[in-house]
């Protein structure tokens, strides 16, 4: 069985050997071009056409299986069309792959074509040399369109080695006296042995290193002990902006503050092995090259453990820049972008439509931003807005929910964290959010919700502009812009010892604070339409049920109006009365009935209503026999209308401890009335 990449290949080999062979052998093919699977056929020899296409079948061979890979070489013929060539001409060499261009250019050596200058060109090759002529071996439909004088010589042929292995493993050596098989071997050229050989595999290796260095994406150049060059990459030209040949030139000319040199004497033991002691930077540093920003990295060349030369990397400041940011986009998978502009935003409201304005000029800086507002105002909307509207634009958006994630992972989510760091970190470390943000921006959702320990890491970063992974030892710079977002009143946490002043004021440099819908009904109508019009359903509105939308008090704001229309639009009705919507507002109503009127009590009474209803509800846990937490009373007064934040319910209950109103439980045991505090709510109303 023939096995070959290609269809007509394994016709071609096919061809071959049954001219040679007749009919002592039945010939079976397979090609990857035309059925991917190898198939599980008995065969008393396997000749494939490639090492690489063996090791792809060879688990599905028999057990004992004899194979033989292919030595191709070319016809006679063929080697006449190319040694007519000028001498001195330089000639692509043209085939499907790297590994079949290397060996086709390794063949022409062995055959003593020395007379042209062969430069490899395959698929991948990024930009094809300034040359007129190709040479491939049936593979022209890979020649680039520039060159002007294809030479396709065919296909390769099998060797006189190849053919012999297929007689000794069929036991068919007898045939090879055959006067056919003498006629073929004189067709074919052979290649060249010893030293001639050697010397051919030589070049070609120089060819691969040469190919290679010019696909670095980086500008290389290797200077000996002295400094001067003696190799580079077409890109060190390209970032040098130097016209021929860097050979001869001395390093320290080119690049400036470059060392002229290394110690002669010196040894890779001594010293700092890469510093600046021994001729070399250790890290990558800023250049100026012809008015241009160059990045310049010079490592010391290693020879027998003594320093024999230089090695310069060096690339265009943008450029590095550039292909950081690609490399964060794949890095970070999803590819975050922001998915909304200020367009996205929907309102007819005249302050809301001044704070977008605003909001608008605030993107063009880099300062941070605080956004405040109620739960379900798009405060993440603005932040996409806001960053699809500024410089940062074309960079990564990473966005990140303080509140969902405990202490030590949102730590580790935004830091990264490195190899070892703790049990379960990931083999090679993990990047952290602000890396990944790098040249872009970060949106700190719920950033009232961060711990008192993380909020000090995240000060020194925006002060220093630099990050330490968890279990790192290096600093990695970042240029980053902070967005953040609370539903809390920060300024209150602040005086509770609940949030730090001094990352208080590092955030909040631009504020934008979103009014809730309720404060701006012009918007609600809007918006159902707007939102009704996304999931197309086919219902309208009575009168009365947008009366009703209008009066809600919508406490859950915008995210509860979407659940509102995602809500009648499943109610399969071609009219919404008021009385469809009841289900929808009947809860925040009966809070509002139960709580809010006791506090209304209390503002005329003198107290306040905020905490008139504290007490309200205190005593309403009183008549349950239940002790009141802070996080309870502020959901009761989220459904009753009310703002108020669980730093400000702290306070009161502390100043209704003073007075002798409540005990008050240390850790989680809430709060209870004494007395006292049940004649004070007894003279509110209260009963």
């Amino acid at each position: 069985m023939i096995v070959t990449a290609f269809g007509p290949v394994a016709d071609m080999h096919a061809a071959t050997l049954e001219a040679l062979f007749g009919n002592a052998v039945d010939i079976l093919r397979h090609s990857y071009d035309l059925c991917a699977p190898f198939p599980s056929v008995e065969a008393d020899l396997y000749v494939f056409s490639t090492y690489p296409i063996y090791l792809n079948a060879k688990h599905r061979l028999p057990p004992f299986a004899k194979t033989v890979i292919m030595g191709n070489t070319i016809g006679v013929d063929q080697y006449e069309r190319i040694a007519r060539i000028a001498n001195g001409a330089r000639a692509l060499v043209v085939n499907y792959s790297v590994e079949m261009t290397m060996d086709t250019i390794t063949l022409f050596r062995q055959l003593g074509i020395g007379h042209l200058e062969l430069i490899p060109y395959y698929p991948g090759v990024v930009a094809a040399p300034e040359v007129d002529l190709a040479i491939t071996p049936g593979e022209a439909r890979y020649v680039p369109e520039s060159i002007r004088e294809v030479i396709d010589i065919g296909h390769r042929v099998l060797d006189e080695k190849t053919i012999v292995d297929i007689a000794h493993f069929l036991s068919l050596e007898g045939l090879l006296a055959e006067p056919r098989f003498g006629r073929h071997f004189a067709r074919i050229k052979k290649a060249r042995g010893g030293v001639a050989s050697l010397f051919d595999v030589t070049n070609v290796l120089e060819n691969q290193l040469s190919g290679l260095l010019d696909a670095m994406e980086d500008g290389l150049i290797v200077a000996d002990d002295a400094g001067v060059v003696y190799a580079s990459n077409h890109k060190a030209l390209e970032v040098l902006d130097e016209r021929g040949s860097l050979v001869g030139k001395r390093l320290s000319d080119l690049l400036s503050g470059v060392p002229s040199g290394v110690p002669s004497g010196g040894n890779a033991e001594g010293g700092h092995a890469g510093g600046e002691a021994e001729g070399g930077y250790s890290d990558y540093r800023l250049a100026k090259v012809k008015s241009r920003n160059v990045t310049v990295k010079v490592a010391p060349l290693i020879e027998a453990g003594r320093r024999a030369g230089l090695l310069a990397t060096i690339n265009t400041f943008d450029e590095k820049e550039k292909n950081q940011g690609l490399l964060r986009a794949q890095l970070l998978g999803k590819g975050h972008r922001a998915k909304f502009d200020f367009d996205s935003i929907v309102t007819k409201d005249p302050d809301l439509i001044g704070i977008k304005a605003l909001a608008r000029r605030k993107a063009d800086s880099n300062s941070s931003i605080l956004i405040i507002g109620e739960t379900g105002t798009g405060k993440e909307l603005f932040a996409h807005a806001i960053h699809a509207d500024s410089r940062r634009r074309k960079a990564q958006f990473v966005t990140i929910n303080c509140a969902a994630l405990p202490e030590s992972l949102l730590e580790s989510e935004l830091f990264g964290y490195a190899e070892g760091a703790f049990t379960g970190a990931r083999k090679g470390g993990k990047p952290g959010l602000f890396e990944l943000a790098h040249g872009g921006t970060i949106f700190l959702d719920e950033i009232g919700e961060m711990q008192l320990g993380l909020q000090a890491r995240l000060l020194r970063v925006l002060e220093s502009r630099e990050v330490m992974r968890l279990g790192g030892d290096s600093l990695v710079p970042v240029d980053i812009r902070v967005i953040a977002a609370t539903n809390k009143d920060l300024w209150n946490l602040v005086r509770d010892g609940g949030f730090r002043q001094d990352l208080y004021y590092r955030l909040n440099v631009l504020q934008i604070e979103i009014p809730p819908l309720r404060e701006r009904p012009g918007d609600i109508l809007l918006l159902f339409d707007s939102l009704a019009g996304a999931q197309a359903p086919a219902f309208l509105l009575s009168e009365e049920a947008r009366d009703a939308l209008v009066s809600h008090p919508w406490f859950g704001n915008v995210r509860e109006l979407k659940n509102c229309v995602e809500y009648v639009a499943c109610l399969g009705k071609s009219l919404i009365e008021a009385e469809d919507l009841w289900p929808l507002f009947r809860h925040a109503r009966s809070g509002r009935q139960g709580l809010a009127a006791p506090a209304r009590l209390a503002d005329r009474s003198g107290v306040g209503e905020g905490e008139g209803f504290v007490l309200a509800c205190l005593f309403d846990n009183y008549r349950r026999r239940l002790r009141t937490g802070r996080r309870s009373i502020e959901k009761r007064a989220i459904e009753a209308g009310l703002f108020l934040t669980e730093a400000q319910i702290r306070r009161m209950l502390v100043d209704f401890e003073a007075k002798g109103y409540v005990l008050l439980s240390r850790g989680r045991g809430g709060a209870v009335l004494t007395d006292r505090g049940i004649e004070a709510c007894g003279s509110l109303g209260l009963k």
